[in-house]
């Protein structure tokens, strides 16, 4: 008779956990089976990585939670290989072949089309994805064989990179923002090519600050202790540094932990120059106590707080 094996009880972790997600997993598989090896109670992802899709997805672990949206305003950089030539369903290696075309370009002519795609630009979304449309995603009417009209977005390619040229593989590094769909920029690239294109690779290197260098496999990660991986996750305020920091005494930080709005000017605090986001620390203990809003004449509009001891 075998006996009934006992469901560990999860528990409080908190931090961030940079994942190299690999090829073949979801991100929300990633997401689930991090937490299962953190033993943790809370968390979530920063922004999905399709499956066929591989590199940097950051994991939020209970209160870092709450600032998991930040994330998703940040700008991601990526390395990724274009198949000229070749178009699909999907825009990458998932979906079934539609067209194929010979391949002659030369590299002045993608240095001129790759110009034509930095900065502000327009994609229109692509069918195969998460995007909803009277609740369902776009993705399950495209398995449907049913086309919907889908509005140009505005967003921007800050850096497109040419990293090399081997017919019919173009390597790039794109560093964009928010809500861009690399699958359709190398579908738009093809296209102004005239041969078409679909992505062979796509890896995720940075997402605002965070970096790929510093991230584990879930290989690596299932091979080390609960303790060993706790130690891996960078602090709650990691997903913060590129905001100023304010340090308040221990009844101002009492006042914003209940969310009073603090006027600091009239307590003659040093301030950061700038108005706009901000992290704040009990300054007694270093203890993060959430982010705000620093206002004109030193107004302190607390956003998101930390309710737990950390």
């Amino acid at each position: 008779m075998t006996t009934p094996q006992v469901k560990r009880k999860r528990v409080p972790v908190h931090g961030v956990l940079l994942l190299d997600k690999p090829v073949g997993f979801s991100s929300n598989d990633a997401l689930i089976k991090s937490k299962r090896l953190l033993n943790a109670m809370k968390a979530g992802h920063t922004g999905t990585l399709d499956p066929f899709a591989t590199g940097l997805l950051p994991l939020c672990f209970g209160e870092a939670t709450k600032f998991s949206q930040d994330l998703l305003e940040a700008d991601k950089t990526y390395t990724t290989v274009v198949h000229l030539g070749v178009t699909t369903e999907t825009g990458d290696t998932e979906g079934a072949v539609l067209e194929q075309k010979a391949v002659s370009v030369s590299l002045d002519r993608i240095r001129q089309v790759l110009q034509q795609f930095t900065g502000p630009i327009q994609q229109v979304p692509p069918m195969y994805s998460a995007l909803k449309r009277d609740g369902k995603p776009l993705y399950e009417y495209a398995r449907a064989g049913v086309t919907l009209e889908r509005e140009a977005r505005n967003v921007v390619i800050h850096e497109l990179e040419l990293l090399s040229y081997e017919a019919p593989f173009l390597s790039l590094r794109v560093k964009c923002s928010k809500g861009t769909y690399v699958r359709v920029l190398g579908e738009d690239i093809g296209a102004s090519l005239g041969c078409g294109a679909h992505l062979k690779e796509l890896r995720r290197i940075g997402v605002g600050h965070l970096v790929l260098e510093k991230s584990i496999t879930l290989e690596n990660l299932e091979t080390l202790s609960e303790d060993e991986r706790l130690a891996l996750l960078a602090p709650v305020d990691a997903l913060l540094s590129s905001f100023a920091p304010v340090y308040l005494n221990d009844e101002l930080s009492r006042r914003f932990l209940h969310g009073q709005r603090l006027a600091l000017q009239n307590e003659k605090m040093s301030l950061p120059v700038e108005i706009g986001r901000v992290r704040v620390y009990r300054e007694s203990d270093a203890r993060l106590l959430g982010s705000a809003q620093l206002q004109e004449f030193g107004i302190l509009a607390p956003e998101r707080l930390i309710a737990t001891e950390l």
